[in-house]
């Protein structure tokens, strides 16, 4: 397929997504989840398509030499269909926020001016790997109002085009255009370029995946993108913390599962606790397999730390890796954040009330805990029910991304005749 013809598809497609969205942006809330709990009903009906289909992709990542773990993460196993189908009945459940008016207030003028919370449009979602992520951003999309486009990784274009499939056939039931959902079915990285370029019938872009691609997309795009590179994300023991919980929330942030962004990457401990804390925790997290990163300073209480070297600080390892810095006091630990944070989770071990709050105050990311694990920056967790990323960028969302993240306000006027003099 030549880059004439992407173009001609993909263009057609994102015109066809934006004429859908305005549709779809009237639906009733009840219609909306019926087009969910229908859907989740036929995913069960249909597993043995959706895994025919899979199989397709899991053939070629064999025959190309992926990793286990990239196949683990591209399969649809039985227990993925399941989650799926449990992630459509939470967000049915879950409150409409399309039509809410708040804010209404009379105006010297006579004019009553509110607000009115509205469907984004179009969102355009381009991911790797997980399949699953296909149901979880439509349903999302679906129930915000908004049309979504989808384009997925090459290696899971098979079970991605049975996804939405089925979810158009759903949509067709319920006499809502299937343009609605549509996943791109060029494998061609042309086709991403050309997607990014549709600034007339996409509202907003969301990448999930590896930096590299989400750098990408942000380089690349003339539509608006909610993103976030990294999850450089650190733990700070103050000076009056409680040592049994820093290590508990230590252990718990980077080993329950290393691998995902709101992970610790980094120890920042009060050179006053150090000689307390950093053994006892050391000693927990080193026998649960990860490889401690220390300053001078923290090798110097625990010899059998590795020595950090400067590439080290500010890195996502996504792994058992870990670094460690012993600080002078919190305006230190708060300086290195700014350093080398990435505005996605900080987390502060303090029992100091003026502490929390100026730790609060003054450190710059999605979320900022005190005396919580990292693991909890996450939709479900916060109660959004569901999530269809975390944003560090701060327009228009900042966090975890729910329903009514995939929303925005406009304003709305009631008046009797009112003219301005």
């Amino acid at each position: 397929m030549d880059n004439d013809q992407i173009e001609k598809i993909v263009t057609e497609m994102a015109e066809n997504g934006r004429r859908a969205a305005r549709k779809l942006a009237a639906v009733p809330t009840a219609v909306k989840n019926a087009i969910l709990l229908d859907t989740a009903q036929l995913l069960m009906d249909e597993r043995e398509f959706i895994r025919h289909e899979n199989e397709k992709d899991l053939a070629i990542g064999r025959e190309k030499g992926l990793s286990p773990a990239m196949l683990d993460r591209l399969e649809l196993s039985d227990k993925v269909i399941a989650s799926m189908v449990q992630g459509l009945h939470e967000i049915a459940a879950l409150s409409d926020p399309v039509g809410e008016v708040d804010d209404m207030k009379r105006r010297p003028s006579g004019i009553t001016v509110g607000r009115m919370r509205v469907p984004l449009g179009v969102v355009g979602m381009i991911y790797e790997s997980r399949p699953n992520v296909t149901i979880d951003a439509a349903a999302l999309c679906l129930k915000a109002g908004n049309g979504v486009l989808l384009r997925g990784g090459s290696e899971a274009i098979f079970s991605n085009l049975a996804l939405a499939k089925l979810l158009q056939k759903v949509l067709a039931s319920h006499l809502v255009p299937e343009e609605a959902v549509q996943v791109i079915p060029v494998t061609d990285r042309y086709g991403v370029n050309v997607m990014l370029a549709q600034e007339d019938f996409i509202d907003v872009i969301i990448p999930r995946g590896g930096e590299g691609l989400i750098r990408f997309v942000a380089e690349t795009s003339r539509i608006p993108v909610l993103k976030h590179y990294k999850g450089v994300c650190h733990l700070y023991i103050d000076d009056s913390a409680d040592i049994q919980m820093g290590i508990r929330i230590a252990m718990n942030g980077k080993t329950q599962r290393p691998g995902v962004c709101n992970a610790l990457e980094g120890l920042l401990v009060h050179r006053s606790i150090a000689e307390q804390f950093l053994p006892a925790a050391a000693k927990q997290l080193m026998a649960a397999g990860v490889e401690l990163l220390g300053c001078k300073g923290s090798c110097a209480i625990v010899p059998d730390m590795t020595p950090a070297m400067d590439s080290d600080w500010g890195t996502e390892f996504l792994d058992l890796k870990m670094i460690v810095r012993v600080v002078n006091d919190m305006d230190e630990a708060m300086h290195y954040i700014e350093q080398y944070g990435s505005q996605h989770t900080e987390v502060i071990v303090t029992g100091s009330y003026d502490n929390s709050r100026r730790f609060l105050r003054e450190v710059d990311a999605s979320a900022v805990m005190i005396n919580a694990s990292s693991r909890f920056n996450d939709g479900g967790q916060f109660g959004l029910g569901a999530e269809i990323g975390i944003s560090t960028t701060k327009l228009h969302a900042y966090g975890p991304m729910g329903l009514e993240e995939l929303t925005t306000r406009k304003f709305i006027v009631f008046g009797e005749g009112e003219v301005r003099e």
